[in-house]
């Protein structure tokens, strides 16, 4: 296992999910789905286009409900929520989505301060600017500051939509296909910055991906998704060292294009 785990708290579950189940129609996205996250964890969630890895941290996060089971997060039940309890609890959890989500027309400076603004916490401008320089510094894009996303690379845009999350100090971060679309090296540059997230940060992280690499690089646990449940839950070399043969088929699967 490439990711150390001496940090992580295994007393403390963040994301309690249980026999959770999601259809469309009749289509059985997520049948009887288990696992526990725990503090400072990194877990990857592997599964191919379309197995229902995107539908699962949009119930996390609360914003589908689920049909059956029971997700609690940070010891709350997501679905029995509130409006305002709900916006309470995303105010923790960080997104970093596939698309990067930034607006194309504000500059790296005012697509950090948007959240800032948004959040009620009303900081002062010195302390907005501190956060925002701060975060900058963290995914070592502070020359940035000034420019227009459509100036910067997919990496760069990548980069700074992790720091846009970054700026509310999360206590949880979701990253949807974190290398997607991008070059190996690039890819490699995200899984370093997704390491040094949890180790700055101290996060909770659920990794979305079917990128291999990045599921060895960042995960201190695996689970693979297949046919609505967790086929197989463990480290990178206990996932794939398994006899079962649809995993050693998910192993052959081009994880680079989909």
């Amino acid at each position: 296992m490439n990711q150390q785990d001496d940090h992580i708290d295994y007393d403390n579950v963040v994301i309690d999910i249980k026999n959770l189940k999601k259809s469309f129609g009749s289509n059985d996205v997520l049948k009887d789905v288990d696992l526990k996250i725990y503090k400072g964890e990194n877990v990857v969630i592997l599964g191919r286009s379309g197995t229902g890895k995107s539908v699962l941290i949009k119930i996390i996060a609360g914003l589908l409900q689920p049909d059956g089971g029971t997700v609690e997060v940070l010891g709350k039940n997501v679905a029995d929520l509130d409006y305002g309890d709900l916006e309470q609890l995303r105010l923790k959890i960080g997104f970093s989505f596939q698309s990067s989500a930034l607006y194309d027309s504000m500059t790296v400076r005012e697509n950090l301060a948007f959240p800032l603004q948004r959040s009620g916490k009303s900081p002062s401008r010195l302390e907005m600017e501190e956060s925002i320089k701060k975060a900058l510094e963290d995914v070592g894009l502070s020359q940035t500051i000034d420019q227009l996303p459509s100036e910067l690379s997919g990496g760069q845009r990548k980069r700074i939509g992790i720091a846009r999350t970054l700026i509310m100090q999360p206590e949880i971060m979701l990253y949807d296909e974190p290398t997607a679309g991008l070059d190996p090296i690039t890819s490699e540059e995200i899984n370093q910055l997704i390491n040094q997230v949890q180790e700055q940060y101290h996060t909770t992280s659920i990794i979305i991906t079917h990128d291999l690499t990045c599921a060895k690089s960042t995960g201190n646990r695996i689970a693979v998704l297949l046919d609505g449940t967790f086929l197989q839950v463990g480290t990178f070399e206990e996932v794939f060292e398994s006899t079962d043969d649809r995993i050693k088929n998910f192993y052959d699967y081009n994880f680079i294009t989909t």
